[in-house]
C-alpha cells in the first residue's frame, strides 16, 4: 500500500513501530569525532560543537513521484513519515532555537547530493547531514533497518550537550508529533520544557520554584508537587 503524498498521511493506515531497545545504550554516550557532509556545503563534526545540539535521524525522505523505496514501504514499521518529520522540525526551528538549541541537524544515510535537493525543496532552515558511509551510525551503534540492500537509520532524535548525548527519543509515532509529556525535576520547572518543543507536544512541567523549605524528602516533594501522586495527576491532565 502506498499513499500518494509525501506530507499528507493517514496514520491510521500505517503500522506503528515498536521500541526494540535499539537506542537504549545511547543516553550518556560521548559523540565520536566523525565528520559528515552537510547540505549547506560544510563539513560538520558534532563532537566539536559547543552548547546544545538537536539531531533528528530518519530512514529516508521520499522523492516526489516516487513515494517508497520498495512497493511495501508504507507497511514497514517506522519507515513512512520522514518528510512529515523533517517538515515538523522545520516548522519548529525558531522555537527550538528559542528553547536553547544552538544547532539543529537532520541526519540520514542518503547521499549529500540528494539531501541538498531535498533541503532546498522543503525550504529547511537547518543543515542535513549525510552518513552515507555509515561512519557515525556504526560508531554510535545507531539502530538501523535494511531495505532493498540499503542500511537506513531508524527514526530517533538526540539532544547533545557539549558532545554528550543527554536525551534520546526513539520510535516516535506519528513521526511529526509525539505523546504528551510531563517533565519532573528537583530544580526549576523551566529547565526541561524544551524536550516537549522538540517533540511538538503538550507538556506539563513540574519542579521547584521556591526555596528554603525544611522537612523530610517526601513532605518537601509533596509541597513542591513533584511527588508520585502529583506526577500521576499531571500525566492524567495532559493525556
Amino acid at each position: 500500500m502506498s499513499q500518494g503524498s509525501l506530507t499528507d498521511v493517514d496514520w491510521s493506515k500505517i503500522p506503528a513501530p515498536k521500541d526494540d531497545g535499539g537506542a537504549a545504550h545511547l543516553s550518556g554516550m560521548t559523540i565520536p569525532p566523525v565528520t559528515l557532509r552537510a547540505t549547506n556545503d560544510t563539513s560538520v563534526t558534532l563532537s566539536a560543537l559547543e552548547g546544545r545540539t538537536v539531531v533528528f535521524a530518519y530512514p529516508r525522505t521520499g522523492e516526489p513521484g516516487k513515494i517508497g523505496l520498495v512497493d511495501d514501504w508504507d507497511m514497514i514499521p517506522g519507515a513512512r513519515g520522514c518528510t512529515p518529520q523533517t517538515c515538523a522540525f522545520r516548522d519548529l526551528f525558531a522555537e527550538l532555537k528559542a528553547a536553547g538549541a544552538a544547532q539543529v541537524f537532520g541526519l540520514s544515510t542518503q547521499s549529500n547530493d540528494y539531501q541538498i535537493e531535498m533541503a532546498s525543496r522543503l525550504h529547511l532552515p537547518f543543515p542535513v547531514l549525510s552518513d552515507e558511509a555509515l561512519e557515525l551510525t556504526h560508531a554510535l551503534r545507531l539502530p538501523t533497518m535494511s531495505v532493498a540492500g540499503l542500511t537506513l537509520i531508524k527514526r530517533l532524535a538526540l539532544v547533545i550537550d557539549d558532545a554528550r548525548i543527554t536525551h534520546v527519543f526513539y520510535q516516535v509515532f506519528p513521526p511529526d508529533r509525539a505523546a504528551s509529556m510531563v517533565t519532573v525535576l528537583d530544580g526549576h520547572p523551566h529547565t526541561l520544557p524544551f524536550l516537549a518543543t522538540i517533540n511538538r507536544v503538550q507538556c506539563k512541567s513540574l519542579g521547584v520554584s521556591e526555596f528554603g523549605q525544611v522537612g523530610d524528602l517526601d513532605s518537601v516533594y509533596r509541597h513542591h508537587g513533584i511527588d508520585t501522586d502529583s506526577i500521576i495527576r499531571a500525566a492524567l491532565d495532559v493525556c
